[in-house]
């Protein structure tokens, strides 16, 4: 038979083992996994690692941030980075405008990523509304469409909802088979230590970490797992930050709750020190959670070598640093609180990770793909990706393991001003990224048009 593409000479990479073979593709699939195959172009990967395609279950893209302040990626920029940073697939969220519904929302998402994508793009949605609409109309409708896992937040003004309301969306989830997303922080603590930090005349960036410590995520988490105990359904509990978080998950899973983890690299690699620099330098690394300490990066690290982490995302949220539609927001200078949320990262993820975990043995290949693509395919229902097997998308990132790079912002292709890893070595870089058979990121450049397309996902097995 003569495939498409043949890739050889590549170690080739699952979930739960690696093999010496070659990968024949035919019409945008994997064909067969063999050797001597014949294919009608031949891909030398010989010294190099083929991994599923990346797929960061995590990432915000256009999503409106408050009066005058712009996200800096839109869809081409953002797929363009996450494909030069091995991802074949990301998922960003759909979040509603004022007086918009959410089935609104998500025909205006799927507007801008038309034809812009490179690579193929699957969403969350955000339940910011419990109105009889998006309960009863909407998000079953959504989930009939694919789109099979939503977000409900425990801190920001105008997005957290109250527990009873977080109750409603899980037992329409139970109900539907969708699978719930928690960010797990509890806003009136947040907001009393705010407002101390405030009156003490604590308004630099710094204090965005010290007014959002570890008891106002613990306790959260707690909170979310017992209202997933209580609604019977699973949860996924997002970028965990710290050791005390991950035990209330453990014990919720002791109790019997299923409970998904997810962590990032900020909480690995950065720390709270980040943002406290001189002047107004430190807003480069405000997010949330914020990244904590190195006891913390240890308890992380303990949690991804132990299995206690499901997925490994980025939480990609770009804003420009030298912008005031970003992070120099109107008040952003005198106050924390006006600084936003979030941070770069699709593009780096992966290399970090590559780098910190199987460069210095705290982790198998095996593990890298099931935490950075098998495991997202599973638990969000996204059943042609995540795996370098037969009948799968022909999602595959070919790596050089011995690439050391310094990361930097002058070779990466966000939207964003700066990279909060700048001056940051890493060995380890993906050179291509091939999407249902066409490469679309060859060393280290964008290649091809845009051909992602929206993936529509079936219910997860978890929920069931």
């Amino acid at each position: 038979m003569l495939f498409d593409t043949v890739i050889r000479g590549a170690r080739v990479v699952s979930s739960s083992e690696t093999s010496l073979c070659e990968v024949g593709i035919s019409e945008g699939r994997i064909a067969a996994l063999g050797t001597d195959l014949e294919g009608v172009e031949i891909i030398d990967a010989e010294g190099l690692i083929a991994m599923p395609g990346g797929i960061d279950s995590h990432v915000h893209i256009s999503q409106p941030s408050g009066p005058g302040i712009e996200m800096a990626d839109d869809f081409a920029s953002a797929t363009r980075a996450a494909a030069c940073g091995g991802n074949t697939t990301i998922m960003p969220f759909c979040l509603p405008e004022d007086g918009q519904t959410l089935r609104e929302a998500v025909a205006s998402y799927l507007a801008k990523a038309d034809g812009q994508c490179l690579t193929d793009v699957s969403f969350h949605l955000i339940v910011n509304s419990v109105d009889p609409v998006t309960l009863g109309q909407d998000l079953p409708a959504l989930i009939a469409q694919g789109m099979t896992s939503l977000k409900v937040f425990m801190t920001y003004q105008g997005m957290r909802l109250t527990d009873a309301e977080i109750l409603q969306v899980m037992d329409v989830a139970r109900q539907q088979g969708a699978l719930t997303m928690v960010h797990a922080e509890n806003e009136d603590a947040i907001e009393f230590l705010r407002d101390k930090a405030e009156r003490n005349g604590h308004i630099q960036p710094v204090h965005h970490a010290r007014s959002r410590p570890v008891p106002v995520e613990r306790e959260a988490t707690h909170r979310a797992t017992t209202l997933a105990e209580v609604a019977g359904v699973p949860v996924m509990i997002v970028h965990v930050s710290n050791g005390a978080a991950l035990e209330e998950i453990q014990r919720a899973r002791a109790r019997g709750v299923r409970v998904f983890a997810e962590t990032c690299p900020q909480y690995i690699t950065l720390t709270a020190d980040d943002l406290d620099r001189a002047g107004f330098e430190g807003a480069k690394w405000v997010c949330s959670p914020p990244p904590r300490d190195t006891d913390e990066q240890a308890a992380i690290w303990a949690g991804l070598e132990q299995g206690a982490f499901d997925v490994f995302s980025s939480d990609h949220c770009p804003f420009r640093f030298e912008d005031t539609a970003g992070k120099d927001a109107p008040g952003a200078r005198a106050s924390f609180r006006n600084i936003p949320n979030g941070i770069p990262g699709v593009e780096t993820r992966l290399p970090i990770l590559f780098s910190e975990g199987i460069g210095k043995g705290r982790m198998s290949l095996e593990t890298f793909a099931a935490l950075t693509a098998t495991n997202h395919a599973r638990i969000y229902g996204l059943d042609d990706k995540g795996a370098i097997a037969v009948g799968k998308d022909a999602d595959i990132v070919l790596w050089d393991p011995a690439m050391t790079r310094t990361i930097t912002q002058d070779e990466l292709h966000h939207g964003s001003d700066y990279t909060p890893w700048e001056g940051f070595e890493v060995t380890g870089w993906p050179v291509r990224t091939i999407l249902r058979g066409k490469t679309v990121m060859l060393d280290g450049h964008p290649a091809g048009d845009p051909r992602g397309m929206h993936v529509a996902r079936s219910k997860p097995e978890v929920t069931a």
